[in-house]
């Protein structure tokens, strides 16, 4: 039998060694985060299940129902719905409507540009996940760059980071946020409001704001932008494009011979009926029944179907007109289902050794046979001058095509294409826009006035959003990271071990003793700063619910209020700046901003220093704090 108090130092003991096993996984990536996660969560149940941690009562305090709890907490459950809802309004496009704002707004000031983009990004982040934001904003953000002639890499990285700083003023701007709340509640303390903390972290977010605009792109590399991977975004597919009678592009007139009204896309030939006329097109006006032959990328087309997807096939438009339904294909309310939303598109690459070289898309039926849709074909260091229906084909072309997401998948088993799964990417649709921003409207109504719980909110509006149609079942499911279920998972295990042995309310009494003669502003700073710096080797997810119980011990130590030491675990734990695997955020500017490792070392890290100085000077005077 061991006694109590060495049971007690062992359990706590090999507790600690296990977070310092789990944190040099995390920062060396000797192993996937699932991994790590999973085998953290398999090793805690197993210790605690031969050497258990009893209660007062004889209760197990951290048995396989406690530990596994995680997996249904609601913090998880907030995190993953609010991943669905904004899923919902990337979907519809309503993020889109600011966006091309923004862009109209800014068109002669590169300072006022970023500075508003930076504003809009921080504004989105307060309530919605960061991620899709950034997303979002970078073909903006790179078409902005463009178009003032400077390079991506002088800018790209400050999305994220204004990303991270707006999603600090509200409950729902990060998931960090929820996460600290529901733990509190979890812990028996009160649980934070909507705009609980607001106030502090919009100081944090302007002093943050002032540092991006007016430093950080002094100390950001001057790259080219990347190509490759992602980046094939860039590549340019041969269309072609069938204007229809009450299309926009009716009476569209050349500038200097190009169309001003088709930015990015270039015009290669226009087929009116028996004439082809090709560049420099000079006192020509775009008729119905022309069909335009154009390159473009990806986004540029997708943006020129947008609100007229019938441009980019309108053998589908024919087929309507076929059954009547045609004086309605051009009423976005009226438009046929196939016309609509629900579709994919996607990349696929012929295969050298593919019956179909040689042959044209008509010849082989492709639509008719895969159900999907060829909207252009690319091949390598040529610009062809033809209608894609009636171009040969050749090993290595590749082509874009668009078709519900089960067609598309069937390509993986065809043996004349090589479907390239990183291409495939749903298509935004307008048709539920209205529907989308109301139910994330009423759930951050119902969230903030506090008539429900975020949790229940979020997983409401998540329901909703399936239920109206406007994701499928299998996107809302597709858009739950494992990362984020594992890593959270995992993060309140450990959380509630720490609490449970006593880990917790040692770590807080070791820092009281080592700032014994430091006044209790000064522990808040040296506690925020501390994990601010942790946050950059951990995910802040982690940080933050390992840390929310030390801060409860820690203002029960110093016999404080709990509200600014928890505040402290939120702003620290975002406070993923130097590091690109702090935060996902700094991995999707990655690669756009052709960055590296000590970029974000360069630059995040003063920006550590600011805001900590910041929360260190504004914090003690907001939350009152003794002098003494």
């Amino acid at each position: 039998m061991i006694p109590a108090d060495l049971l007690a130092t062992f359990q706590m003991g090999f507790l600690f060694a296990l977070i310092v096993v789990a944190l040099t996984l995390f920062a060396t990536e000797a192993v996937s985060i699932e991994l790590t996660s999973l085998s953290v969560i398999a090793v805690l149940i197993l210790f605690f299940h031969f050497f258990p941690v009893t209660g007062p009562e004889g209760k197990d305090l951290l048995s396989l129902r406690s530990l596994f709890s995680g997996f249904a907490n609601p913090a998880l459950i907030a995190v993953l719905a609010l991943l669905v809802l904004g899923e919902g309004l990337t979907r519809t496009g309503v993020l889109d409507l600011a966006a091309n704002a923004v862009i109209q707004w800014t068109r002669s000031n590169p300072f006022f540009a970023v500075a508003l983009m930076l504003v809009v990004v921080m504004a989105f982040s307060a309530v919605l996940n960061n991620i899709p934001v950034v997303v979002l904003f970078v073909p903006i953000m790179q078409t902005l760059t463009k178009r003032f002639r400077q390079s991506p890499s002088r800018y790209m990285m400050l999305l994220s980071y204004a990303s991270v700083l707006g999603g600090m003023t509200t409950l729902i701007g990060s998931s960090t946020n929820l996460l600290v709340s529901l733990e509190l509640d979890d812990l028996g303390e009160e649980p934070f409001g909507f705009f609980d903390f607001t106030v502090p972290g919009l100081v944090l977010a302007c002093c943050g704001l002032v540092y991006l605009l007016l430093v950080a792109p002094r100390l950001l590399p001057d790259r080219p932008a990347t190509s490759g991977g992602a980046g094939e975004q860039g590549r340019h597919f041969v269309a072609q494009v069938s204007v229809s009678a009450g299309s926009r592009l009716v009476g569209l007139r050349p500038v200097g011979g190009i169309f001003p009204a088709l930015p990015d896309i270039t015009i290669l030939m226009i087929q009116r009926g028996e004439r082809a006329i090709l560049p420099p097109f000079e006192d020509l006006v775009l008729e119905a029944n022309d069909l335009v032959v154009i390159a473009a990328t990806r986004p540029a087309l997708a943006s020129l179907a947008k609100d007229e997807p019938e441009l980019l096939h309108p053998e589908l438009l024919e087929a309507a007109v076929q059954q009547g339904q045609g004086e309605d294909a051009g009423d976005p309310a009226k438009r046929p289902r196939w016309l609509l939303g629900g579709q994919v598109q996607a990349e696929v690459m012929i295969r050298p050794d593919s019956e179909i070289v040689g042959h044209t898309l008509e010849e082989i039926g492709f639509r008719y046979k895969h159900h999907c849709i060829v909207l252009g074909i690319e091949r390598r260091n040529r610009m062809l001058r033809e209608r894609i229906t009636r171009i040969p084909l050749k090993d290595g072309d590749v082509l874009l095509i668009q078709g519900r997401p089960e067609d598309v998948d069937r390509l993986r088993g065809e043996r004349s294409v090589v479907l390239m799964e990183w291409s495939r990417q749903p298509l935004v649709t307008a048709r539920h826009q209205r529907a989308a921003a109301v139910i994330f409207l009423g759930v951050i109504a119902a969230s903030a006035s506090g008539v429900i719980p975020i949790a229940l909110a979020a997983f409401c509006g998540a329901t909703a959003m399936i239920a109206t149609r406007i994701l499928s079942l299998g996107d809302a499911l597709q858009v739950l990271d494992r990362k984020i279920v594992l890593t959270i998972a995992m993060a309140l295990a450990l959380g509630a071990a720490m609490q449970a042995t006593g880990g917790a309310a040692f770590l807080a009494e070791t820092m009281m003793a080592a700032l014994s003669s430091a006044t209790p502003a000064q522990i808040l700073s040296a506690f925020f700063l501390l994990l601010a710096l942790l946050s950059n080797v951990l995910s802040t997810k982690a940080t933050a619910v390992l840390f929310t119980p030390i801060a409860v011990d820690l203002a029960y130590v110093l016999n404080l209020p709990v509200e600014p030491f928890a505040v402290a675990v939120i702003f620290a734990s975002n406070c993923s700046f130097a590091s690109p695997i702090g935060y996902q955020t700094n991995l999707v500017v990655m690669t756009p901003g052709n960055y590296r490792f000590m970029d974000f070392v360069r630059v995040g890290l003063p920006l550590i220093v600011l805001v900590w100085i910041a929360f260190s000077l504004f914090a003690p005077w907001y939350y009152d704090l003794p002098p003494q």
